[in-house]
Parts: C-alpha cells; structure tokens; sequence
C-alpha cells in the first residue's frame, strides 16, 4: 500500500454553498463545451467532399478526426493541466475559446492534409485549457454528494456540441447541394463545404464573453502543511501526489479510453454509414443521429451521475466504476451490433438504448478523480485523464473504422462490421480496465477521507 499523502486537507470557511448561483456555472461551462464539440465534431459530415476535394483517404479522415487533437495534448495539454491548479481558471477558458474558433475558421483556407492537420491541432486547444479548469471549478461550488450529476451534466456539452454539429453541418450542406461553390470576401471562389468551418467558428467571441459571467471561486480542500499553511506544490509533488493513487488513475484512465473510443467512433462515422451503406443524405443522418445524443445520450450521462451520487451518499465511494462497468456491457450488448443490419431501422432501434448506456460513465469519470485529489493536483491529473483520453480514445475510435475499412475489407462499404470491431473490442477493455480499479480507488478515497479529519 502507498504511503498517504502528507499534510492535511482544510476547506476554507465561508457562507452555504449558492447552488443556484452553482448550477448557473454549470450551463454557462456546458455551453462553452457544447461550442468547442461543435467545432471538434464538424468533419463527421463533411467526409465526401473533403476526400473528393482534397484527395483523402479513409484513414486520413480519421487521423484529422482524432490524432490531431491527441499530438495538441501530447505538446501542450499537461502544462496548460498545471496552470489550472496555478493560475485564474476563467481567464485561461476565455483564451482558449479564443483560439480553438480561430483555428476552426482557419480550416477553410487549408489546402491540403497537412495544412488542415496543423489546423485541426490548434482546434485540440479547446479540451486542453477547457476541461480541466472546468473540473475544478465546478468541484469548488458542489458538495462531493452532487459532483457526479454535476460534472455529468457538464458533459452533456458533448452531445449537445456534437448534435448542433451534426444538425448545422447537415442543413448547411442541404441547402448548398446545388451550389457546389460561393464567392466571398477576401476569400474569393471556394466550395461549399469550407463554408461550413466559418459558420461555425465566428460565434466563439461571444461565446468567451461568456465566460466572464462566472465568478473564480473559493478553491476548497487545498492541502496544507504540518504547521497550517497552503501547501505550494511544485510541478515534481504534484506528479507524486498522482503517483500514490497511480492505480485508480490508471484504471480511470484507460477506462475512459476504451470509453470514448466506442463514442467517437460512432459520431463520427455513423453518418458516413447512413450515407454509404442507405443512401441517406448528410441533413437526414445528421437530424437522426442528434436526436439519439441529446435525447438517450444526455439521459444516460445524467442518470450515471445519479446513480453514482446515490452510492456515494451510502457509503460506496467506488461507484463511478461501477457505473464504468455497466456502461461496457450494455455498449457490448447493444451498440456492437448496430451497424451490421441491412435495414438502418434495426441500427437506430439498438442505438437508442446503447447510447444510454454508453454515456453512463463520462461525467463521473472525470468527478471521481476529483474525490481523491487535493485541490492543487485536480487540473494536473485532469489534464492527464484527458490527454491519455484524447491521444488513446480519440485516435482509436475516429480511426480504428477508417483503418479496417483501408486496409482490412478494402471496402469503403464495410463501414458497418468496421465500426462494429471498433465498439466491441473497445467495450471488453473497458469493463475489463474500471473493474480492476475499483479496489485501489476505494482504499485512495479512504485516505483521503483520514487526511481531511485529521
């Protein structure tokens, strides 16, 4: 067993938590998020004429998808961790929001895979400054009893981003279908489909002005030293901290992998599926697949940050693992096989109850590892849980299909049993990966609990 941390937890005193004022931080930080899946998610309908116009493969479609977000995290994204614990976490989401819109609209202009992929990076910037700051500041205004519903609800910002995406990007190009090419200012004469990266990217100034509605809070349960005072971690203690739970993190982790790979590669290439396999349009799968993530999606993100709050009150401080598990063996039952019927009601049918599923564990994932860290290490390990994530479920989900289809099946028609090999291998590992943490992640909340009553 690892040595407990040193020092002692304290929390400042102040007056009753606003939970109004809380739940206000809450939608303006899902809206931010929304925004930044809106830009991540805007290729899942642009597929055919980017590989048309810009000589694309499969799996070039998927590492613009996913890699591209991954290499941004592998350079930046745990420094940008470290500031959130260090420095104005508001001012870092507003600067973020910035720059991942300015990247988004600088898609339009690329001209080729790499200069596309280079722009696709700067998009990665979103998550990187977004999520961890989010994480701690919302874990500032909950008690531990309500994190899980509140950070689930947090993560309802990717179903609601990616359905936006899906229903902006889909009316876009349905409306331009007869007009293959627009002439605009200082741009001149491009296809349609660029269009649609500019749509989306100019509201982002607005949308950082939000961010200045939300007041930095109190940060609460700081470690501190033997002789009272707020521990200054370096960056070398923060990791040490991360070392002592290393197990929970691990498993956490590679559970959110195997998690988001089955996520990804669904909203990515379901409607590529619909459009390949049914000959449906890119409006007609878009409306289809948005409606399955706001309605199913969002109620299983929120029913798991239920049912994990619930254990917590009880005494079952493992229970966002629990709900890990779950959600693998109803994405095995349900999801898996959804792309290999010939009639698309059969995918839609085993979709909606899969997705339920397949959400269940997104929030409380990322609130779970808010439980066991001091405040000064939550933007640290955030960032780590969201770069392992990203450079691990956000490469395999996106291009895992894109890979089968290349260079197993040689097929672009075999999307379906591609996507279906995705999903499946991905649920095993991750009910395999949150089962075993389960174990080191209730004897670190212990300590944890030892460490703030002492």
């Amino acid at each position: 067993m690892p040595p407990p941390p040193a020092g002692k937890l304290e929390t400042p005193v102040s007056s009753p938590v606003n939970l109004r004022y809380a739940w206000y931080v809450v939608f303006a930080l899902t809206a931010i998020y929304m925004l930044s899946f809106v830009d991540r998610q805007i290729l899942g309908l642009l597929v055919a004429p980017m590989k048309r116009d810009l000589g694309l493969s499969d799996t070039k479609v998927g590492l613009l998808q996913g890699l591209a977000f991954g290499v941004f995290y592998t350079l930046v994204g745990l420094p940008l961790g470290r500031l959130a614990d260090t420095r104005n976490r508001r001012n870092l989401i507003a600067a973020g929001v910035v720059a991942w819109s300015f990247f988004t609209s600088s898609c339009s202009v690329a001209r080729s895979f790499f200069t596309l992929f280079l722009a696709r990076m700067g998009v990665g910037v979103g998550e990187a400054t977004l999520s961890p700051s989010a994480y701690s500041l919302i874990s500032d205004y909950f008690p531990k009893d309500r994190l899980g519903t509140a950070i689930s609800v947090y993560y309802m910002g990717v179903f609601f981003g990616s359905s936006l995406s899906l229903l902006v990007t889909g009316a876009v190009l349905d409306a331009l279908s007869h007009t293959p090419f627009l002439t605009l200012p200082l741009l001149g004469t491009i296809p349609a489909w660029r269009v649609v990266f500019l749509v989306v990217g100019l509201p982002g100034a607005l949308f950082a002005l939000l961010v200045y509605t939300v007041r930095e809070p109190l940060r609460r349960d700081l470690l501190r030293t033997a002789n009272n005072q707020t521990a200054a971690l370096s960056f070398r203690d923060s990791w040490i901290e991360i070392g002592r739970r290393a197990k929970s993190v691990a498993g956490l982790s590679i559970g959110a992998v195997f998690q988001a790979a089955p996520t990804y590669a669904i909203t990515f290439w379901i409607p590529t599926f619909l459009q390949r396999t049914h000959h449906w349009t890119p409006g007609h799968s878009g409306r289809a697949l948005a409606a399955i993530l706001l309605t199913f999606g969002c109620a299983g993100m929120y029913a798991g940050g239920k049912l994990s709050d619930y254990w917590q009150r009880n005494g079952v401080p493992e229970g966002p693992l629990r709900v890990g598990v779950i959600c693998g063996i109803g994405t095995l039952l349900l999801v898996t096989p959804a792309t290999l019927f010939a009639d698309p009601s059969w995918t839609l049918a085993l979709l909606c109850p899969g997705m339920f599923f397949l959400a269940l564990p997104m929030g409380v994932s990322a609130a779970a590892l808010q439980h066991i860290f001091p405040n000064q290490v939550r933007g640290l390990v955030s960032s780590f849980l969201l770069f392992v994530l990203n450079l691990g479920g956000l490469s395999i989900g996106p291009l895992m299909p894109g890979l089968l289809n290349d260079h197993l099946f040689h097929n672009e028609k075999m999307i379906g049993p591609s996507i279906a090999l995705t999903v499946g291998g991905s649920a095993v590992l991750m009910s395999i990966a949150f089962w075993y943490a389960i174990a080191p992640y209730r004897r670190d909340y212990r300590l944890m609990e030892q460490q703030a009553a002492s």
